[in-house]
């Protein structure tokens, strides 16, 4: 019988990749996006995952889930204390942080003890900060502190929950935070030690990974998938 994953933001970018990768190795992928979408071998349904309601029907129709990823996230950058910034505030929180606690929630009781996993998709911002990104910040920052509580609450039923912080990753929400700073993918890279930005299919395997039976004694971590760029900081 095949393994079920639920992967939130499922539709581009990260989450395509993850879900894309999950299905790949014989995963019963339920992808779950704002809009109506179709991908190959994938089971796409439509959950605003800003909507406590549509998170609330979209799990009740998931019997049991092996891997929850929560992938689903919002980003903006506005200047400190702008009507810009305070008018997203609520918004960022709610599709990064509130969402992945009502997810992990959703599937408290569906998850199998030993096996259970939740990766939860923050952000190298989950771990510094940034001046014109106040919400996302804070909101990524709370996603870490969520990955470590949530996994002492599911640790006797030996449920792992991990975070992954990746830094400039190859998506779409990327090129438009490049043209936001007015830089390139290339002047990105150039700020890496290792001269690259990373591909959603890196962290796609990442995600296998800890997933994986070889990661069953691995919980409550933030790992950082950035190219060694904190490694300055």
């Amino acid at each position: 019988m095949s393994r079920v994953a639920v992967v939130t933001g499922a539709s581009r970018g990260i989450g395509r990749a993850i879900a894309e990768a999950l299905a790949a190795q014989g995963w019963q992928v339920i992808g779950l996006a704002r809009k109506a979408t179709q991908l190959p071998g994938i089971d796409m349904r439509v959950c605003d995952v800003t909507d406590r309601t549509a998170i609330a029907d979209a799990f009740a129709a998931i019997p049991h889930v092996d891997l929850l990823v929560n992938n689903a996230g919002a980003a903006g950058g506005a200047v400190f204390g702008s009507a810009e910034e305070l008018a997203g505030w609520d918004g960022i929180l709610a599709a990064n942080l509130t969402a992945s606690y009502l997810c992990a929630a959703a599937v408290r009781d569906k998850l199998p003890d030993d096996t259970g996993r939740i990766v939860n998709i923050a952000s190298v911002l989950g771990l510094r900060g940034v001046p014109d990104q106040l919400a996302y910040t804070a909101a990524k920052h709370g996603v870490v502190g969520l990955t470590k509580a949530l996994a002492l609450a599911l640790a006797p039923r030996r449920i792992t929950v991990n975070a992954i912080c990746p830094g400039w990753v190859d998506t779409a929400m990327a090129q438009a935070r490049f043209r936001e700073l007015g830089i390139s993918a290339k002047d990105a890279a150039a700020g890496t030690p290792t001269g690259r930005i990373t591909t959603p299919q890196e962290i796609a395997a990442l995600v296998l990974y800890l997933a994986s039976a070889a990661a069953g004694n691995l919980t409550g971590q933030a790992l950082g998938v950035d190219g060694g760029a904190m490694l300055g900081d």
